[in-house]
C-alpha cells in the first residue's frame, strides 16, 4: 500500500494510457487557424448521434441587407413626402375665367310738370322721399349675413368693402361728378373690363355696353354743378358665392343730389336730382388679391332729365322752375340692328320735393 496521499495503487511509474494515446499528435498554428469555429447545441450535446453543427453567421453577409432596407425606406419617405406636397390636401387652384363684359342700361326719367326749387337744398331734403337719408358713405349699409362656404370672413369683408369703394368713388367723388376725372374709378375695375371702359368714356353709346353713365354719375359741366356737397344715400349690399371661387355682390343704392344751374349766381335755387342705381360684381380670388372689381350688370334710373338728351354720356338735369317741354324719346326703328334702343321713363311726382 502507499503511504498517505498517494493513490490506493500507488503512483504510476510512467504517463497514463490517454497521454501516450495523443503523445504523438502535435497541433501547430497554422492547423488551430485554419480550424472552423463550432458551437453545439445543447441538444446535440446530450444526442451523439446527431452531428449537427451550427455555424455563426458572417457579418459581413448581414450588413448589406440591412444597408438596402434602409436605403429602400429612406426612397419611399421621400417619395411619399413630394407626392403629398404635390397632391396636399388643398385642391390646385381652378383656373381663373376672364371678366365678361358688363351689361348697362340707364332709362332717364322726365318729370310731368315744373321742377320744384329751393333756396335751401336742406329744405328740399326734409320735404322729399330722401328725408332720413344719411350723407355720403354712410347711407351704404354692410349686410349683417355674410356666408359662404369656401371663402373666409374676411375674404368676404373684403368683397364688400371693394364694391362700396366703387359705388363711392363712381358716385360721391367730385372729381368724377363734374370734373370729368375718371382715373380712381377705372383702377378698382378687372383688368379685363379696363378697355371697354375706355372705349365707354371716348365714345359712349346706348347699346347696352358703353354707357359712361352705367359706369359712373357724371353731370354735365356746362349745365349744373353740386349745390351740396353731402349726398344723400340710402342702400343696401348683399353677397353671396357664386360657386367655389367667386364671390358675387349685389347693390341697390339710391343716390340724391342737390343741383344747381353751372353758371348761375348765388340766388339760383336748387333742385334734387335722383339716381338709383343697381348693380351687380363679381370678384374672383385675383380681384381679391388685387383690389379690383367686375361689373357685371348696372340698371340706372335717372331723373328729372330730358328724354330727348342723351344720357348715356352724362346727366343734364331738368332743374328748378323748368319743364321737360314735353318732349319724348327719339324715333327708334325696330328693324335696326345696329343702332341704340332709346329708352325713357316718367319721374313720378310723389318722387319730387313737396315744397
Amino acid at each position: 500500500m502507499g503511504g498517505p496521499g498517494e493513490p490506493p495503487e500507488g503512483t504510476p511509474e510512467g504517463p497514463s494510457g490517454a497521454e501516450d494515446e495523443y503523445r504523438s499528435i502535435v497541433f501547430d498554428e497554422s492547423f488551430v487557424r485554419a480550424a472552423p469555429l463550432q458551437e453545439y447545441s445543447a441538444r446535440e450535446r446530450i444526442t451523439d448521434h446527431t452531428p449537427a453543427v451550427r455555424r455563426r453567421p458572417g457579418v459581413r453577409h448581414a450588413l448589406p441587407r440591412q444597408a438596402l432596407l434602409f436605403v429602400l425606406l429612406v426612397v419611399l419617405a421621400f417619395v411619399t413626402a413630394v407626392y403629398m406636397g404635390v397632391r396636399g390636401p388643398n385642391p390646385a387652384p381652378q383656373a381663373q375665367r376672364p371678366a365678361v363684359p358688363p351689361r348697362t342700361t340707364v332709362v332717364p326719367l322726365a318729370p310731368q310738370g315744373t321742377v320744384p326749387g329751393a333756396d335751401d337744398p336742406a329744405r328740399l331734403y326734409a320735404h322729399s322721399p330722401a328725408k332720413g337719408y344719411l350723407a355720403g358713405a354712410e347711407g351704404i349699409a354692410l349686410p349683417t349675413r355674410r356666408d359662404a362656404a369656401h371663402f373666409s370672413d374676411g375674404q368676404v369683408l373684403t368683397a364688400l368693402s371693394y364694391v362700396r369703394e366703387y359705388l363711392v368713388a363712381s358716385s360721391l367723388d367730385p372729381e368724377v361728378l363734374t370734373a370729368g376725372r375718371y382715373d380712381g374709378v377705372r383702377s378698382l375695375l378687372d383688368k379685363d373690363q379696363r378697355g371697354q371702359f375706355d372705349e365707354s368714356v371716348a365714345h359712349p353709346a346706348a347699346d347696352g355696353r358703353h354707357a359712361l353713365t352705367g359706369w359712373l354719375v357724371h353731370f354735365a359741366p356746362d349745365r349744373a354743378r353740386l349745390a351740396d356737397p353731402q349726398v344723400r344715400t340710402k342702400g343696401t349690399l348683399q353677397v353671396r358665392e357664386a360657386d367655389p371661387a367667386v364671390l358675387e355682390v349685389t347693390a341697390d343704392v339710391t343716390f340724391v343730389y342737390a343741383v344747381k344751374p353751372a353758371a348761375s349766381s348765388g340766388t339760383a335755387q336748387a333742385s334734387l336730382f335722383t339716381v338709383r342705381r343697381e348693380m351687380q360684381f363679381r370678384l374672383d380670388r385675383d380681384d381679391l388679391r388685387a383690389h379690383q372689381v367686375q361689373l357685371v350688370l348696372s340698371d340706372v334710373r335717372a331723373g328729372p332729365l330730358s328724354c330727348a338728351e342723351d344720357s348715356a354720356a352724362r346727366f343734364a338735369p331738368v332743374l328748378a322752375g323748368r319743364t321737360a317741354e314735353g318732349d319724348g324719346p327719339s324715333g327708334t326703328d325696330p328693324y335696326a340692328r345696329d343702332g341704340a334702343m332709346p329708352l325713357c321713363g316718367s319721374l313720378s311726382p310723389a318722387a319730387e320735393p313737396q315744397v
